[in-house]
């Protein structure tokens, strides 16, 4: 299962993690393929205290940080999320712009759902509902920034953007830090457009994958992008979670695989046991696209959240960032209100996670699931060596 990516980062196998969480990028790491912490969630403080922790527990193996650096928001043009001398984003000027409509009709969904309102100093849960002020704006240019400087202070070897191609400045000044870049695209002109700006690691998802996808499935896109972007490296993505699947896209021209919804139901993770057993339970169409979280098409698991977001009364998503700020309180709130047993609540909990899911059907170790993927991975190369071999010996 090696190729060059293994040589350049130093590990065993091309077996790119993304998690949130700090325990399954170690464990993955550790394990021999690269970790990488999706850092949108976390202010630059807890990401410096996030990384931190992982430097002590990868004794100097590489690893990688997601950041989400939009090529376009709702008010970059105006100047908005952009950061000040201090490195602050005014959160306010984005929720400004959210429109009472919409903030009206989301408080008669949870009403229907019984969540109730939160006073101030409640405590905020772990997941995609915690998002603080600073980590909801990683979704804008000066917050995603933010969580560069961040990064770079630290020995990580990667750093991989979403939604767009990282502005030039930022890939030039990953290189100055022997840093690599990459990005995910699903489509081959954006492709094109990231090597064209020196993006180093093209990551090909297909429209399978969990969280912000298009609409090309990857058994079309890999080859695609692979031959569109040739010789630069391309990381396959989107509905791999076993050595099979990772088999298939190396034999689409792949250097190796970028998995992501695999790893919410591993032992290390930090899913609370509501979603945890929504997504051991789920099939492959559970996964739905959705607008309801960013307000671009996102793969979530379907809920009786994203199903309101779908509804004739429903005023409609907002553009990016918007859509997220609208629903951040909303998703605290039924994050606490789904602990109460039997809550009516629990109907809304749900996260982003891609088609695969219908192969997470029990929780294991990360240094199991890598060891089977390899495993997986060498039984299907020796089966299509032995179909060759038998075709050989026929003629």
């Amino acid at each position: 299962m090696r190729t060059e990516l293994c040589d350049l980062f130093g590990i065993d196998v091309p077996i790119f993690a993304f998690s949130h969480c700090r325990d399954v990028v170690a464990a993955v790491t550790n394990a021999g393929g690269m970790g990488v912490l999706g850092a949108l969630a976390f202010s630059p403080e807890q990401l410096e205290i996030e990384l931190s922790w992982i430097d002590e527990h990868v004794d100097g193996k590489a690893y990688g940080v997601d950041i989400v650096m939009p090529a376009q928001y709702e008010g970059k043009d105006a100047g908005l999320g952009k950061r000040d001398e201090q490195s602050s984003v005014d959160p306010e000027a984005f929720k400004n712009l959210i429109p009472q409509e919409v903030t009206d009709w989301i408080e008669t969904v949870l009403e229907e759902y019984e969540v109730p309102r939160l006073s101030d100093d409640a405590e905020m849960p772990s997941g995609i509902g915690g998002a603080d002020s600073q980590g909801l704006l990683g979704w804008t240019d000066g917050g995603a920034r933010n969580q560069v400087d961040v990064s770079l202070r630290h020995p990580a070897k990667l750093l991989v953007n979403a939604l767009g191609p990282p502005p030039k400045d930022i890939i030039d000044l990953c290189h100055e830090h022997g840093v690599k870049v990459a990005a995910l695209t699903g489509a081959v002109e954006h492709a094109l457009r990231q090597k064209a700006q020196g993006v180093d690691i093209i990551i090909a998802q297909g429209t399978e994958a969990g969280g912000h996808t298009g609409e090309i499935g990857s058994m079309v896109l890999i080859p695609d992008i692979v031959d569109a972007v040739a010789p630069s490296p391309v990381l396959g993505a989107g509905g791999i979670g076993s050595g099979r699947q990772a088999a298939a896209a190396l034999a689409l021209g792949a250097q190796g695989v970028w998995t992501g919804s695999i790893w919410l139901t591993v032992e290390e993770s930090e899913m609370t046991g509501l979603v945890m057993d929504k997504l051991l339970a789920a099939g492959s169409k559970d996964a739905v696209r959705s607008r309801s979280l960013s307000g671009k098409p996102a793969r979530l698991l379907r809920t009786a959240w994203t199903d309101a977001w779908e509804r004739e009364d429903c005023p409609g998503t907002l553009p990016m960032p918007l859509q997220y700020m609208a629903c951040a309180d909303s998703q605290r709130r039924i994050g606490i209100a789904a602990r109460k047993e039997g809550a009516k609540a629990r109907e809304l909990l749900g996260m982003p996670v891609g088609q695969v899911v219908s192969r997470m059907n029990e929780v294991k170790k990360s240094a199991e699931v890598v060891y089977e993927f390899i495993d997986e991975y060498i039984e299907t190369v020796e089966r299509l060596k032995g179909l060759l071999e038998a075709a050989e010996k026929s003629d």
